[in-house]
Order: C-alpha cells, then structure tokens, then sequence
C-alpha cells in the first residue's frame, strides 16, 4: 500500500500540472481576445474586412472575414479543458480543429492540425499563426492543404479599425 505522503504528492503534482496546461491555454485565448474589432487589411494584396467579436460571456471568440471574393469564412476560438481550439467553418465546406498556444515572446499564437470534419477533397486548412504587433495591428499566416498535399500560404496584414 503506498503511503498517503506519497498519493498526496502525486495528486498535487497532477493537479498543479493540470492547472498550468489550463492557464496557458487561457493566457493565449486572453491574448486573442485582444484583437476583438473590426480590422482592414490584405490578403497577399487582396483587400479584407476581419470582424473578431468577444462572445458567450467572454467563453468563446468569432473571426468572420469578408473579401473581395464569395469567401465568407468563420472561425471560433475557445478554450476546451487544457487547449485553446479553433474551429475553422471553412468555404469549402469542411471544419478543421486545430490547437494553439502562445509563443515565449507572448506576441504570436499559434495554432497546430488537430483533425478535420467533412471531405478534405477540395483542400482544408492546416496552420494558422497571429503574431501581434501592437494594440492596433496584427498579421496572420494561413496554410492551407490542396488537393495532393500542396500547401498554399497566405499572408494578412490587418489594421484595426474600430
């Protein structure tokens, strides 16, 4: 029988691990919630409207883009356990998930593959990186996978406006 010293430790031990994993996923999703606004900017030169909006008590973060094009995509932020999600409610007609987390300089989140919901046939997304320059001004970097396995990159310089 292990001791009870013993158990104890291992059970703070968890939980404090626990409760690290949690508040870095929260500390990125706060990081986010900053960029709540309306912005302006490009995509690789094509003009965008980004509205980021603070939603359900403060529980989750919607990204609706407008282009010059028929791409109207959204994506929701939030956290779930100890990760920060996102789920990207794509224009080709799949959800890829992907997980985040804030880079040491606590200016950049970025956001991994996770798994993908609907047919990957016409491509989906893969990574998506927000580095933030200041209180007004934040690019983000997109790959998305085409058929094949090709990446294509698009890079968005985005100015706040409201």
């Amino acid at each position: 029988m292990k001791s009870p010293r013993f158990v104890l430790s291992v059970v703070l031990l968890s939980l404090s691990t626990l409760a690290f994993a949690h508040s870095d996923a929260q500390k990125s999703f706060d990081k986010l919630q900053t960029l709540a606004g309306s912005c302006q900017g490009t995509d690789d030169g094509d003009p965008l409207q980004v509205w980021l909006r603070v939603t359900s008590m403060g529980n989750a973060l919607i990204d609706e883009m407008k282009s010059t094009g028929p791409e109207n995509p959204i994506t929701m932020f939030n956290v779930e356990g100890d990760r920060l999600l996102l789920t990207h409610y794509c224009d080709a007609g799949n959800r890829p998930r992907m997980v985040g987390k804030i880079a040491p300089d606590g200016k950049t989140v970025e956001f991994d593959f996770l798994d993908v919901a609907g047919s990957t046939q016409p491509g989906h997304m893969r990574h998506r990186t927000f580095n933030i320059i200041d209180a007004n001004h934040h690019t983000e970097d997109w790959t998305y996978l085409l058929p094949g396995d090709k990446p294509e990159h698009a890079h968005l310089d985005l100015q706040r406006t409201k």
